[in-house]
């Protein structure tokens, strides 16, 4: 959650320096652009990584499958 917040403050600081140029503008429209969706897809992993747990918890899962299930999100994400 820490990460998202950095990358959310991030976008923020790029957006208003990007407003002073027209070149900048354009830049920061991408850059935050992209920020939106890797925002997105790491919330999504995170989600993810609370409904396996939860399935660990309720023991629909074992602790091999919860291992495997977790290294995998994490390979996916962008902030190893």
């Amino acid at each position: 959650m820490k990460k998202f917040i950095i990358v959310c403050i991030l976008f923020l600081m790029v957006g208003l320096l990007g407003c002073s140029t027209k070149l900048g503008s354009a830049g920061a429209g991408a850059v935050g652009g992209a920020a939106v969706g890797v925002g997105g897809y790491e919330y999504n992993l995170h989600k993810q990584k609370q409904r396996i747990e939860q399935d660990y918890k309720d023991g629909k899962i074992d602790r091999r499958e919860y291992e495997i299930r977790m290294d995998q999100l994490n390979r996916d994400s962008v902030f190893r």
